[in-house]
């Protein structure tokens, strides 16, 4: 692993159930496949004919992150965490945004297990460390296709230069692109997971491989008690 990723002790009091599932891989960022989208449709139809509106947030992983927002000060009705977003949208019925493989395989994972992810341009990371903290008021964070959000209690990573991501939304300055070709991506589990940590990280690769050309994948499951080596 070439990133050190770390837990803060404030995020780690705030969600003590914490794991992050960091994973590094050398991509290509194709336009997303006809294969890749019809998975993504047929796991959006399932959670729209399975699941009313007001079951969403009551998701283990979705109300684990929501309560890990109110634990540390922020109303997640107001700032929905990305997982809950996406579901919301595919349980009304509105049609998805398509984007790049990596972008799109990173929304199905989101879908499927309900936790928000985080997926990032490993060349454009600054340094070697990402520390997930709380977000300070006024500091700058510009959201992609937000401009600038308020991560004010927010958990947040944050690389040598600043804030990279949250489970709202992921920074411009570190977001995946066509020309991305080493991928650092975090499954945030602030709780109970839908889907056995094995079953997540072989489904993870297998959408890498299938979809990115994924290669050099490597994982690791960092902790508030068991830090990234």
């Amino acid at each position: 692993m070439k990133i050190n990723v770390q837990i803060s002790d404030e995020v780690a009091k705030a969600a003590p159930g914490l794991k992050v599932i960091v994973v590094e891989a050398c991509v290509r960022n194709y336009a997303t496949s006809d294969s890749l989208w019809a998975e993504i449709d047929a796991a959006a139809r399932t959670l729209r004919d399975g699941m009313p509106m007001d079951g969403i947030n009551k998701r283990p992983a979705i109300a684990a992150t929501r309560a890990a927002y109110k634990a540390l000060g922020k109303e997640p009705n107001r700032y929905r965490p990305s997982a809950e977003a996406l579901c919301r949208r595919c349980v009304k019925g509105l049609e998805l945004y398509r984007s790049l493989a990596v972008i799109d395989l990173i929304n199905l994972l989101s879908i499927v297990t309900g936790h928000s992810i985080g997926g990032f341009d490993l060349d454009r990371i600054e340094g070697r460390d990402l520390i997930l903290g709380v977000g300070r008021e006024g500091e700058p964070y510009e959201a992609i296709g937000r401009g600038q959000l308020n991560i004010a209690c927010l958990p947040v990573f944050r690389d040598a230069a600043g804030g990279v991501g949250t489970p709202t939304s992921d920074n411009d300055r570190t977001k995946l692109s066509p020309d991305t070709v080493r991928l650092l991506m975090t499954i945030n589990m602030y709780g109970p997971s839908e889907m056995g940590e094995t079953d997540m990280v072989e489904l993870a690769v297998r959408l890498l491989r299938e979809y990115a050309g994924a290669c050099e994948i490597e994982f690791n499951t960092v902790t508030p008690a068991v830090r990234g080596e």
